[in-house]
This record gives structure tokens, C-alpha cells and sequence, in this order.
């Protein structure tokens, strides 16, 4: 019997299925700094959708903090025990002086920030079911198992928001996460190895951290990308695979890691991907999402420059351009006869990817 948690208590039917809360922000004496990652940077992303009217406080989800007994739906005791010790989280998060801070400080300083956004994760799934969509303006730290956090992800949230599902929402019995980000998505994939009821896509530089080869042998559908690929390439490779990932299984939900990570500059990621690019990205993934009717939860992963709070509010506004996020959507579920006219006229677009 899974036990009572707060996160899949149903949010007022006029909120928008967007979850954020302003803990998800790390700030604290500049320390934050010293990771490239933007550590604001999911604010700034709410402040951009703001200021373009399209949503307002009351009108998103408040995510709520992952309890223990949330977590240890897939984290090990032992594993949780160790973040109680500051040199671990200054390890999992790659800031150096974060070993030196008493432990309270850390708990509450970096790490509630991510129980907070994994929290957010594990209401998106919910939410994404039972809308048809949803997005976690944070989350996606898909460097983290069960039992070994790292590459700034000490929480599980995708093998957490997937396994909550399965066990407490009736018809979903399959996912697929289709990673994005620039690097492999190797906590998940370590997660879910022999479960043969979620099926991973993964496209990344091939050539950076992780390089995790047995977690490897967990994707399904594997896109290895070399130094500096640019979105003509990009673009006709995400298509040609997330549409090949969903005519080969098609899940209940589909986990979109939106990594904005692969663009062109960013200090880790090593790709060349335009603005333009990671907005038709996105564009691609939910309109096959929807095109086949399957609940989408979008999380915002890595990203590590300035400007990718901008990209990421300028590609949701974008979806809810396009009509592929709307109110309607949210509260009539998949099958819009809006969204389904805008499919139908775009199948050329989607088809054309290679002429832009």
C-alpha cells in the first residue's frame, strides 16, 4: 500500500498544470556562483511568463518539498544518510566550499531547493495525466539513481515521478523518457536497466560527462551527438527518433527532459544549437506527443548560461502559440480538436525539418 503523501493532492482545476515554487532558487553568499549553472534561473523563467501575461502566481501549481518517505519510494536509506554529510553534497553538486558549510546550512540552502523542484517532478506526473500535459519549471537531474547523486543532481526525480505513477494512478503501466539534455541521462537509465516498462531515448554529446557505458546499455534508443552539431542535423535526428521511440512503444507518459544545455556556448555541453533550434525542439517532441494523444510532463534539466531562462520561457510561449499547451487542453485532456487542426497543418513542417 503506498503510503499518504501531500504531492499528489489536486491543485485548484483554474491553476494552469505549470509547477514552481520560489524555493526552487539557490541563493546563498555568492556560493552558488561558483557552479556555471545558473542557479536563479528557474525564477527568471516564471518572471518571463509573467511579464508576457500568460500565467500569474495563483495560476501555477505551488510544488511542495519531497518528504523522506516521498524519497525512499526510490532512494535507498543508506544513500539519503550520506547527504547528511556536507562534503557528499559539495561532491553531487561540483561547488568545492559547500564541504566547509554546517550541514544545516546545506540542507536548507541546496538542498531543499532540490527536494523542492523534485517534489514539483513527482506533482507534474500527476498533473500531465491527468491534463494531458504538464511542466516542472525545474527538475530533470537525471544524473542521480537511487542510491548516487552527481553532476548537480542529488535527488532521482524522473525514476521518482515515474514510479509514483505506477503505483498510484490507475492505466499507466508503460513510460518513455526522451532525454534532451546535452549529457546522458544516466541515473534514470541506471534505474530502470531490466524494466522493461519504461523505454529511454537519450540523445547526447558522446564525448562528455557521464560517459556511463553500463548505463548505456539501458537506452532503448540511443542518439550519440559528435563536438559542435548544429540544428539542421539536431533537429532531423530529434524527429526522425522521438517519432521512431513512440511508434515502437507507446507509453501512458512520456518524461521530456528539455535540457537547454546544447546551446551553442554553453560551457559543458559542447553542442551548437541556435535559440530558434531549442524552441522547435520542444516544438517537435509535444507535437508528437500530442499528435498520438500521450500525456507529456516537461522538466527544464541542465542549462548553464544566462540566457537560457529567456529560451525556456520563449519556447513555452511558443507551445501555447501553437496550441499545444492551452487551458482548454489542460482541463478537456488530450483530444482538443484545436490541437488536433494544428497538427494537420503542420505535418509538412514536421516532415520539412531538414529544408530550414
Amino acid at each position: 500500500m503506498p503510503h499518504r503523501t501531500e504531492l499528489y493532492e489536486d491543485p485548484p482545476s483554474s491553476c494552469w498544470p505549470i509547477v514552481y515554487s520560489p524555493d526552487y532558487n539557490i541563493t546563498f553568499m555568492g556560493l552558488e556562483k561558483l557552479h556555471p549553472f545558473d542557479a536563479g534561473k528557474w525564477g527568471k523563467v516564471i518572471n518571463f511568463l509573467k511579464e508576457e501575461k500568460l500565467i500569474a502566481d495563483d495560476l501555477i501549481v505551488q510544488a511542495r518539498e519531497a518528504t523522506d518517505e516521498d524519497l525512499l519510494v526510490v532512494h535507498t536509506r543508506r544513500y539519503l544518510n550520506k547527504l547528511k554529510w556536507s562534503f557528499v553534497v559539495a561532491t553531487i553538486t561540483e561547488i568545492p566550499p559547500v564541504a566547509f558549510l554546517p550541514n544545516f546550512v546545506v540542507q536548507r540552502k541546496v538542498l531543499k531547493p532540490l527536494r523542492t523542484q523534485t517534489g514539483g517532478t513527482i506533482m507534474a506526473g500527476k498533473l500531465a495525466v491527468e491534463r494531458g500535459w504538464a511542466i516542472n519549471v525545474g527538475g530533470g537531474f537525471h544524473h542521480c539513481s537511487s542510491d548516487k547523486g552527481g553532476g548537480f543532481c542529488a535527488y532521482a526525480d524522473i525514476t521518482l515521478a515515474i514510479k509514483f505513477l505506477f503505483e498510484r494512478v490507475q492505466g499507466v503501466s508503460k513510460a518513455t523518457i526522451i532525454d534532451l539534455d546535452a549529457h546522458q541521462g544516466n541515473g534514470h537509465e541506471r534505474d530502470f536497466m531490466d524494466d522493461h516498462r519504461v523505454y529511454i531515448m537519450d540523445a547526447y554529446n558522446r564525448y562528455i560527462y557521464p560517459g556511463d557505458g553500463f548505463a548505456k546499455r539501458a537506452i532503448k534508443r540511443k542518439v550519440e551527438l559528435e563536438w559542435g552539431t548544429e540544428d539542421t542535423e539536431y533537429l532531423q535526428k530529434v524527429h526522425t527518433h522521438v517519432e521512431g521511440a513512440l511508434n515502437e512503444l507507446r507509453p501512458d507518459i512520456i518524461v521530456y527532459n528539455a535540457g537547454t544545455d546544447i546551446l551553442d556556448g554553453d560551457p559543458l555541453g559542447g553542442l551548437a544549437i541556435s535559440p530558434q533550434g531549442i524552441v522547435k525542439r520542444d516544438e517537435v517532441v509535444f507535437k508528437a506527443a500530442r499528435r498520438r494523444r500521450i500525456p507529456i510532463l516537461m522538466v527544464t534539466s541542465g542549462g548553464y548560461q544566462k540566457r537560457t531562462a529567456r529560451i525556456i520561457a520563449d519556447s513555452i510561449l511558443n507551445l501555447h502559440n501553437l496550441g499545444l499547451i492551452d487551458k482548454e487542453l489542460a482541463t478537456s485532456g488530450a483530444g482538443n480538436p484545436r490541437v488536433e487542426q494544428m497538427i494537420r497543418d503542420s505535418v509538412k513542417d514536421l516532415t520539412n525539418l531538414s529544408l530550414q
